[in-house]
């Protein structure tokens, strides 16, 4: 006759990996210390526990089936409470001794797992609460007493967490010591926070045997080496486990500081054809011709027009005649008074379309021969150049600024006259200038401003013999002449663009 035993429990609740969990009891059946042979069935999984009075201990359970059942004589010296969401048996020791836990399969009773369970009590379980005390805000570790000694197992995440469980299990000397890892799941993050941050979907970060492996492809040296820099700034702390520092192993050291650059640079793309840049000069000279006289003029002369004659025969009789006349001329006052105003303006204008960065030239002249007489007196022809000579070397400021910087030189000659022996007389102006202008503004480069003033007081005509002289006069004359150049670029994206407006005006046809 079977005897049953009922183990009724209430719900725990625990805090694991920053989640609550709750447990709930099943019903464990105790079988007793013999059973018939034959009925036990082929072990899965058999595992030894060695437990310590007052401290609770988890253990992960293998895949189990549907129904199960518990037996054993464990109720002698623990309690187990079995989460069923999370396939883990927590035992909580009572008393001393040694038992044995085995799970069954209720279809067939094959036993699906068995654990031996050793409780001793021992002082180190002081020592495991109060390292709790310390740690228990680490994740991922997990203390428990194993050959006489507190042990610190698991991985965390971050190396300073491990320094500060090293200090921890320092301060225990012979009766604690740590196995605890960094976890490869931290190399993980790390990765993806530098990928995040170097932020190129063409660049791929893996971590690999601690250590960052940067592949892929970047625009230019200067955007590897950006994520490089990158992810050195994201590398933790180096961590030395106790078998490297006694000497047990000896790890390889990355001979680029744990960051392995295998990024490869695009090749760079073909250059777009350059620019096309119009290039608009006008040449304005504006002459302005000013004068004013006045002129008051009384100067009354007299004339002698005297004369003696000689008279003989006829009626009357002979002998000398003569007779006394004088003549005034310029008896009436003269007033004259003139103005006048003169204005002359001249317009050249040039253009010429000139590839971006490239020298542009244009000249308008005009060759003006004289004759000139050779060494042996022979007579020659020679050539005065008088015209507009423009260049001009354009170059785009980046593509968005739309503005055009220029290096010009300009030279405007002309023709004056001509000397006695016939050379042409020229005058000439030159300009050099660098100015930057935007696309289809205007700009005056420069120009030449002449003035010239001349003021004429009491400047008489000569008289002989004025009887009286009343002479006033005035001749005031003002010359203005300017000369202004003006640039104006716009820029192209070809050579042929704008020939359908220009072909349209004058009506060609291809």
């Amino acid at each position: 006759m079977r005897r049953k035993n009922l183990i009724a429990g209430s719900l725990l609740s625990v805090f694991l990996l920053s989640g609550t969990i709750a447990w709930a009891q099943e019903e464990l059946e105790a079988a007793p210390t013999s059973s018939t042979s034959g009925e036990e069935g082929i072990y899965r999984s058999r595992k030894f526990i060695n437990l310590t009075l007052g401290i609770e201990q988890d253990e992960k359970l293998p895949p189990l089936p549907e129904g199960i059942e518990f037996k054993g004589d464990f109720r002698r010296i623990v309690t187990a409470s079995y989460a069923k969401d999370l396939n883990i048996m927590r035992f909580t020791p009572k008393s001393e001794g040694f038992a044995t836990l085995t799970i069954h399969d209720r279809r067939n009773g094959k036993i699906v797992a068995e654990f031996r369970i050793d409780v001793k009590k021992s002082k180190l379980d002081k020592v495991v609460r109060e390292m709790r005390a310390l740690l228990g805000d680490i994740e991922g570790i997990n203390i428990k007493i194993v050959n006489n000694r507190v042990v610190v197992d698991g991985q965390i995440l971050l190396p300073k967490d491990l320094a500060r469980i090293y200090n921890v299990v320092q301060q225990f000397g012979d009766q604690a010591s740590s196995l605890v890892t960094l976890s490869p799941l931290a190399q993980k993050k790390i990765a993806e926070f530098i990928a995040r941050d170097i932020n190129n979907p063409e660049i791929e970060v893996r971590a690999v045997n601690e250590k960052i492996i940067l592949q892929g492809w970047a625009n230019s040296d200067e955007e590897s080496k950006r994520a490089e820099i990158i992810a050195k700034t994201y590398l933790p702390d180096i961590v030395i486990e106790a078998a490297e520092e006694k000497g047990v192993i000896k790890k390889r050291k990355p001979a680029n500081d744990g960051v392995i650059n295998l990024i490869q640079i695009k090749a760079a793309p073909a250059a777009a054809p350059a620019k096309m840049i119009q290039l608009v000069v006008h040449y304005v000279e504006l002459n302005k011709d000013y004068s004013k006289a006045f002129k008051f003029q009384f100067t009354p002369e007299l004339g002698d027009n005297s004369t003696m004659t000689f008279q003989t025969g006829g009626d009357t009789p002979g002998g000398v005649l003569s007779s006394i006349t004088g003549t005034v001329s310029n008896l009436l006052p003269k007033l004259n008074w003139a103005k006048q105003h003169g204005h002359a303006r001249v317009l050249e204008s040039t253009s010429l379309i000139v590839e971006d960065g490239k020298k542009g030239e244009i000249k308008q002249i005009t060759n003006q021969p004289y004759p000139v007489i050779g060494k042996d007196g022979t007579q020659g022809t020679a050539f005065a150049e008088v015209g507009i000579v423009t260049s001009i070397t354009p170059r785009l400021m980046g593509e968005k600024s739309g503005s055009v910087a220029m290096e010009m030189a300009f030279k405007v000659s002309s023709l004056l006259g001509n000397t006695p022996s016939g050379a042409p007389i020229t005058s000439a102006n030159e300009m050099n200038s660098a100015i930057t202008v935007r696309d289809r503004q205007s700009a005056a480069v420069g120009g030449l401003i002449r003035n010239s003033t001349s003021t004429g007081y009491n400047r008489p005509a000569g008289q002989k013999n004025p009887i009286i002289s009343l002479y006033a006069s005035k001749d005031f004359v003002k010359q203005q002449s300017q000369f202004v150049v003006f640039v104006t670029p716009i820029v192209k994206t070809s050579a042929s663009a704008g020939s359908e407006q220009i072909k349209k005006k004058f009506r060609l046809r291809d």
